[in-house]
C-alpha cells in the first residue's frame, strides 16, 4: 500500500494551514486525512484476475499484439503494467483499465513473459496497490523474420524471381525434364528452340523444361566469433539465420530436400535434408547464438557428406582473406562434388563512407580504412571463387532474396 500525489498534496496543505490553525485542528486535519487515504487503500485491496493473450510464436522485427483484460468491474480505477525482457519492447507497457500492446522483439531466442503488475486506486485517489498478477508466465519463442520469408516465397510462387517461378503444374526453366512445347518468347534461351516444331509451325517454337524437384539444399550456418559483429540494428548472424529461414521456405515451396548445420568449433545443430526442412530447420535454429570461437570449416563441411550432389550454401562472414584462409583450404573438399555458395552479408554503413565526400581531413582517413576493409573482403571472394565456389553478398535487408537468387539459378541451370 502507498499514498497518492492526491494526499500527498492534501498533506502538504494542511501543513502550510496549520501556520493559521490551532494546533489541535491542524492535527486532527493530518489525521483525518491519513485515515481517508488508509480507507481508501483498504478499499481496493482485494486481488484481481486478467485475462492475457499473447502469440506463442512471434517473429524478429515484426511487431505481435499483446492484450490484457482485467477480470470483473472493481472500485476505483485499475492501470495496467506489463514487465518486458530486454531484447523486446512494448509500446504502450501501461494503460487504465486493460492494455491492448504492440510486442516487437529485436533478439532471437526463447523467453518469458512475467506476470503483469496491477496498480489499484481508491475511488477517492488517496490509497493505492501495486500487485503482481498471479498468473503463469508466458513462454515463447521469437523466430526469424518469416514475414520477409514468406514475402520471398510468394514472389516465386507467383513467378516474380525470373523463370524459376512456380507455374500451375511446377516450377519451370532450364531444367532437364521436357515438360511442353510451346512459342519462342523473346527471354527464352537460345538452347531451348526446337528446331523441327518451327520448321513445321512456321514460327519460332521452344521447348519447355522442367526443374527437377527433389534435390537436396543444404545450408551451413557459421556461429563463430565473427557472426556475433553487429551489422545496423542486428548480427551478422541474425541475418544469416534470416537468409537460412528464406532459402529453407522456398525450397520446401519447391519441392527440394532441406537441411541445416549450424556450427562454431564443433557441429552445434543438425537437420538432415528432407521433405519440409525448411520448416524444421527454422524450429531448430531459431534460437543460435554466436560463441567466442573460431569456426571450423573442416569439421562442417565433413560432415555434409554424402554422394549425392546437392547445394550447399555457407552462411558465413568474409571480413578479410587471412580470416577466411581456414574456409578457402576446405572448399575444394565440397566444390568438387557439390555445388558451392559462399554467402556473406555487406556492411551498407562501410560502403557509405567510401562514397561520401569528405568534409574534414579525418573523413578522408575513415573514407581510406572503409575502402581497405571492402578490398580485404573482395580479395577473399576472389581467392574462394579461384577454387570452385560461387560468392554471393547482400545488404542486411537484401541478403536473403540473394541467396534465392542464385539457388534459383542454379535451378534452373540444372547445376544441382
Amino acid at each position: 500500500m502507498s499514498p497518492t500525489r492526491r494526499a500527498a498534496t492534501l498533506v502538504a496543505l494542511v501543513a502550510v494551514a496549520s501556520v493559521l490553525l490551532p494546533v489541535p485542528l491542524a492535527v486532527l486535519a493530518v489525521v483525518a486525512v491519513l485515515t481517508a487515504t488508509l480507507a481508501d487503500a483498504m478499499s481496493v485491496r482485494g486481488r484481481l484476475g486478467v485475462d492475457r493473450s499473447a502469440p506463442p510464436v512471434v517473429s524478429r522485427g515484426v511487431t505481435s499484439p499483446l492484450t490484457i483484460s482485467v477480470v470483473g468491474s472493481p472500485a476505483g480505477t485499475v492501470a495496467v503494467r506489463q514487465p518486458v525482457p530486454a531484447a523486446m519492447s512494448l509500446t504502450p507497457d501501461e494503460s487504465d483499465g486493460g492494455l491492448a500492446a504492440s510486442l516487437m522483439p529485436t533478439r532471437r531466442g526463447r523467453y518469458r513473459l512475467e506476470p503483469p503488475v496491477l496498480r489499484r486506486t481508491g475511488p477517492l485517489g488517496l490509497g493505492r496497490w501495486d500487485r503482481k498478477v498471479e498468473v503463469d508466465a508466458i513462454d515463447f519463442a521469437v523466430f526469424p523474420n518469416l514475414v520477409a520469408a514468406r514475402r520471398i516465397v510468394a514472389r516465386v510462387r507467383k513467378g516474380r524471381f525470373g523463370n524459376a517461378g512456380r507455374q500451375a503444374r511446377g516450377p519451370l526453366g532450364l531444367g532437364t525434364e521436357f515438360e511442353l512445347i510451346r512459342e519462342y518468347a523473346p527471354d527464352d534461351d537460345i538452347r531451348q528452340v526446337n528446331w523441327r516444331a518451327t520448321a513445321r509451325a512456321g514460327r519460332p517454337m521452344s521447348n519447355q523444361y522442367r526443374v527437377e524437384q527433389d534435390r537436396d539444399v543444404i545450408v551451413l550456418l557459421d556461429m563463430g566469433r565473427l557472426m556475433s559483429a553487429p551489422v545496423g540494428d542486428r548480427s551478422r548472424l541474425d541475418v544469416a539465420v534470416d537468409a537460412m529461414t528464406a532459402l529453407g521456405l522456398v525450397a520446401d515451396e519447391l519441392g527440394d530436400r532441406f537441411g541445416v548445420i549450424a556450427f562454431d568449433d564443433t557441429i552445434q545443430r543438425r537437420v538432415a535434408p528432407r521433405r519440409n526442412g525448411g520448416a524444421a530447420a527454422v524450429r531448430a535454429c531459431f534460437d543460435v547464438q554466436a560463441r567466442s570461437v573460431d569456426s571450423d570449416f573442416s569439421t562442417a563441411f565433413n560432415a555434409v557428406g554424402g554422394a549425392k550432389r546437392a547445394l550447399v550454401m555457407v552462411l558465413t562472414d568474409l571480413l578479410d582473406a587471412s580470416a577466411a584462409a581456414s574456409l578457402v583450404a576446405a572448399v575444394p573438399t565440397l566444390a568438387r562434388r557439390h555445388a558451392l555458395v559462399v554467402a556473406s552479408v555487406r556492411d551498407p554503413d562501410i560502403t557509405a563512407i567510401t562514397k561520401r565526400e569528405p568534409a574534414h581531413p579525418f573523413a578522408v582517413y575513415e573514407a581510406s580504412v572503409a575502402a581497405s576493409v571492402l578490398a580485404a573482403r573482395d580479395q577473399a571472394a576472389a581467392q574462394l571463387r579461384a577454387t570452385g565456389a560461387t560468392t554471393v553478398d547482400g545488404t542486411p535487408d537484401g541478403l536473403s532474396v540473394a541467396c534465392v537468387e542464385a539457388y534459383l539459378s542454379l535451378k534452373a541451370r540444372a547445376r544441382l
